[in-house]
This record gives C-alpha cells, sequence and structure tokens, in this order.
C-alpha cells in the first residue's frame, strides 16, 4: 500500500503525463510542467508554460470507516487508510504571453486528460519508483472539476496575481494506509455443541456441466500446495477432465488433469507441489470437459484460496529476547513471495510486517520489537491470506502446536 509520498506520486505522473503531451506538437517543443503556486509561477520565463498547481487536499469519507481492503479479515480491527482527494489547476501560459499559444496548450493538455482518466500502474511507477501507489487496490482516476466564476476569483485573488487560462481537476481516491498495528484475534473453533452450519438442496439441475462447490481436505477454509481438492458439481464426466486454475498476477493458467474415480457429481484433482510457479492468492477455477463426439464444455468458475504453509521457524523453541528485548524470526514457507507481495507475521494478536524482500523467496524474516514472553501461536499472512492454524483432521479441531513459538 502506499506511502505518505502518494501524494507526490501523482503530481509526477501528472507532470510527465502533460510534458509528453505538449512536446507531441511540434510548436510547443519549449515548453516546461512546473508545479509553483499561482503567485511565482510565470517568474523569468517567457516560453510556453504549463503549471499544475495542487491547490487543494481533502479526505474521501466513503473510505473513512472501512480498513484497508484485502488485508483485515471480519472479527480484526485495524485503522481505515488515509483516502485522499487532490484538486489541481492547470495554467496554461502562451509563448512571450502570446495568447495563442496558451490557448493551443490548453487544448491538448485537456484532450490529454480528457482520454486518460485513469492513471495506469506502469505510469506512477516510473514517476516515482519510491512509493507503492501503482499497488493499491482502487485506480487513481482524474476528472474535470468545474469551478464557477466565482470561486476562480476568489482562488486567484488569494494569491494576489493576474488571472490566466486555467482549469481544474480532481484526482481520486489516494490511499495512504495507516502506520498504526492491526489488531488480529484468534479464530473461532466452534459456535456451539451442535453448530451444523447451513445445508441448501438445488431444486433444479441443468443439463450442461456446472460447479456448485469445492472443499478443501479437512473442511479447511482454504488450499496447500500437494493438497487434492473435491469438486462439487453435476455433468462433470467427461473422455478429459481437466481444472483450470487462473491467477490475475499470473499470466498463463495451471491447467491440471482430474484425478481417476471421477462421476458425474464429484471429480477430485491435486494440487503440485511447485512452489516457484505457484503463488499466494485467490484463484478462479473452472473445469474443462471432453467427450468424444462433442463440443468441449467449460463449466462455470469458483474462487480458491490458495494458503502460505510455514515449512520451518528459526530459530527453535525457546527463544531468547535479546537486551533491547527484541527477537527476529526467519520463516521458510512455500509457495515462494514475490517481491510485490505484502508479507506480514501475526503473533498471537500483533501484526508485524516481513522485511524487504527484493526477489522472489521462500525465507522471509521478522523483527518483533518488545516480544512478548510466553508461548504464542503464529500464522503467515500474504496478500490478506492466512497460513493453516487449525487442525481440522481431528476431532475436535485443535490449534497446530507446530505454529507455537516460546519466547523466553
Amino acid at each position: 500500500m502506499s506511502s505518505p509520498s502518494a501524494i507526490a506520486a501523482v503530481t509526477s505522473t501528472l507532470r510527465n503525463l502533460l510534458t509528453s503531451a505538449a512536446h507531441e506538437d511540434p510548436e510547443l517543443l519549449d515548453t516546461t510542467v512546473t508545479t509553483q503556486p499561482l503567485a511565482v509561477a510565470r517568474s523569468g520565463n517567457d516560453a510556453n508554460q504549463l503549471n499544475l498547481f495542487l491547490y487543494s487536499t481533502s479526505v474521501d469519507t466513503a473510505f473513512s470507516n472501512s480498513p484497508m481492503p484485502g488485508q483485515i479479515k471480519n472479527g480484526e480491527s485495524g485503522m481505515p487508510p488515509l483516502a485522499l482527494v487532490l484538486k489541481y489547476l492547470v495554467t496554461a501560459y502562451g509563448r512571450n504571453n502570446d495568447d495563442i499559444y496558451g490557448h493551443r496548450l490548453m487544448g491538448r493538455s485537456m484532450s490529454t486528460l480528457h482520454d486518460h482518466p485513469v492513471l495506469g500502474r506502469a505510469e506512477i511507477q516510473a514517476a516515482l519508483p519510491d512509493t507503492d501507489l501503482h499497488n493499491q487496490i482502487e485506480r487513481v482516476r482524474i476528472t474535470p472539476d468545474t469551478l464557477s466564476v466565482d470561486d476562480m476569483s476568489k482562488l486567484w485573488t488569494s494569491f494576489q496575481s493576474e488571472y490566466r487560462l486555467s482549469t481544474g481537476y480532481e484526482v481520486s481516491v489516494v490511499l495512504i494506509e495507516s502506520s498504526q498495528p492491526a489488531k488480529t484475534p484468534l479464530p473461532v473453533l466452534k459456535r456451539g455443541e451442535e453448530d451444523q452450519g447451513v445445508s441448501a438442496r438445488a431444486d433444479l439441475i441443468p443439463p450442461f456441466p456446472a460447479l456448485s462447490a469445492i472443499a478443501p481436505p479437512d473442511q479447511q477454509p482454504s488450499t496447500l500446495l500437494e493438497d487434492t481438492l473435491t469438486l462439487i458439481g453435476q455433468h462433470l464426466n467427461g473422455d478429459t477432465v481437466t481444472v483450470r486454475f487462473t491467477h490475475p498476477r499470473i499470466a498463463d493458467p495451471f491447467d491440471i488433469p482430474a484425478l481417476p474415480g471421477g462421476t458425474d457429481k464429484r471429480i477430485t484433482v491435486s494440487i503440485p507441489n511447485n512452489p516457484a510457479t505457484w503463488m499466494v492468492g485467490f484463484y478462479s477455477v473452472a473445469v474443462r470437459i471432453s467427450k468424444t463426439g462433442e463440443q468441449d464444455r467449460t463449466t462455470n468458475s469458483l474462487p480458491l484460496a490458495l494458503a502460505p504453509a510455514i515449512v520451518a521457524i528459526d530459530p527453535p523453541n525457546p527463544i531468547p529476547r535479546d537486551g533491547a528485548g527484541s527477537i527476529t524470526l526467519t520463516l521458510t514457507c512455500k509457495p515462494q513471495v514475490r517481491p510485490e507481495q505484502r508479507a506480514a507475521l501475526l503473533l498471537g494478536e500483533r501484526e508485524v510486517l516481513a522485511a524487504d524482500h527484493p526477489v522472489q523467496t521462500n525465507t522471509l524474516s521478522f523483527v518483533i520489537e518488545d516480544a512478548p514472553v510466553g508461548n504464542h501461536l503464529i500464522r503467515l499472512r500474504v496478500d490478506g491470506i492466512d497460513s493453516l492454524l487449525i487442525d481440522r483432521s481431528i476431532t475436535p479441531p485443535a490449534f497446530d502446536s507446530a505454529m507455537e513459538v516460546i519466547i523466553e
């Protein structure tokens, strides 16, 4: 998520867009794009010029009471992001104060921003590489902001400057992540002795293949590499049955043949142990069915969460604190974590972000300051998906003792 430098990233990206737009016109090759206040924008410059002035920042109240999307689960609490709306004034100055050049500049600028309503991820990253604004879920959008004659007059008068041809734009939403840690209580094992959940039965069975559910082993909420999944639906039998896993960040989908022994209502598939090619995240799962003499059919897609698995914890228990009361935990995990993925360690109710991992890796390091003494259960959270903490293969379910650390 973006840092406080997100505002500068937006301004730099807009400046690059306007510069490129102006230089596409041979008559405007001398154009410079500045980001100065109105009172000093034209000081000592007689060439063609565009001035991009950020005159207002306000909070988008739609995000004021909601935690960061994809990072906080139900039952957890975290500070909402700082959601900003940025207002800019674009002013055109013609060469030697010739308004014809100024009008030409303004027309080209407005046309470019009209055809470019969303700032691209690559554009933001190229403009200011040290911000993560390009990774936020919400897109950064540009919309015209029409100022009345009275508002425009007040804006220029406040800078004691003579009015020049200007137009307003609004850029939103810019999300800046809170520095306050989230609270992540442990999950509830069950709600009561008779907690059986909800059962539903379809009244009509369509004539084409369809998926109704995906069941990871032992009723786990997510799956792991090497797990065998059960896919439930209707008309799932065929000469060749292939399960396709699609991830939005992986260019090519994974096509895995279904295991032998499937029926028209139930098939199984095993996720291969390829930690370098698969990645933690939400996959769309569909089944492609081929029958001799018939057209191939593909079912609807259902979501599936692939969770990280903690393979090893270093150092082993018990873990002594250093003189400052801190410890450093190193986790070996699979699948491998990619540089653009957000990784955090959940120690009891605390969230600790991983140290920088600029390359794809299966090893993450966490520095826990003021580490609490005692026995604590840990989870690894990657892109909002937690490693499995509860062993549901036994009755009643219990916390996995291998995920416990002892801090002394």
